[in-house]
């Protein structure tokens, strides 16, 4: 359930390099319920971006980027990070037909490489909670995000989430700490068993 959360950050890693290829299949990701659920829903979000760019933080087996790839009407650029290197070879794998419009990076999520305000959508999926520190990864998202953009995270919900404390798990608990964030707008969708949606727009400048 922790994932080695506790152990530290390696043991999460290596936990992850060895479950690599056999991640999608444990999964069972259907992509229907993938676009209605995430793809669709950030399409509609940012219809008034004609190129947006989107990152993925802990993109795993790149999820997040082959969904939205995979819509005709998505015209962006989507960076998938992560810290596992065999997850990012799967990735690799997976997205072998989509080269040019999408890069794999392998970094740490409390340490973007990227500069302020770079991209439209910021994304980080059933990952959040498994890391060293969360709310600096909430504030490192944050700010690679331009004002306006779209932030989603999942939160973990249900009996289970009682089993990582300090890890903003249960429901209000990860939308008190967005609050702390330029954020505005957020917004709690149920979304699986043991993880809701949390949606929310980076405050524009100026805005109170």
């Amino acid at each position: 359930i922790a994932e080695g959360t506790y152990i530290g950050s390696r043991v999460v890693i290596l936990l992850y390099d060895w479950g690599a290829r056999s991640y999608d299949r444990i999964k069972n990701l259907d992509p229907v319920d993938e676009a209605e659920y995430l793809a669709l829903p950030i399409l509609d979000r940012i219809r008034d971006v004609p190129y947006p760019r989107v990152l993925d933080v802990a993109t795993g087996t790149a999820r997040l980027p082959l969904t939205l790839l995979r819509q005709p009407d998505f015209r962006g650029y989507v960076v998938g990070l992560d810290l596992s290197a065999k997850m990012l070879e799967q990735a690799r794998r997976n997205t072998a037909r989509l080269r040019g419009r999408l890069d794999l990076v392998r970094q740490r999520a409390d340490q973007l490489p990227f500069r302020d305000a770079c991209f439209d959508v910021v994304t980080c999926l059933e990952a959040l909670e498994f890391m060293p520190d969360p709310q600096r990864v909430v504030a490192e998202m944050v700010r690679v995000l331009r004002p306006g953009g779209l932030l989603l995270v999942s939160n973990r919900v249900g009996w289970e989430a009682r089993l990582l404390p300090g890890r903003y798990c249960t429901r209000g608990q990860l939308e008190r700490l967005l609050a702390t964030q330029p954020l505005m707008d957020i917004q709690t969708k149920l979304w699986q068993t043991h993880y809701d949606l949390i949606w929310a727009r980076k405050e524009k400048r100026g805005t109170t």
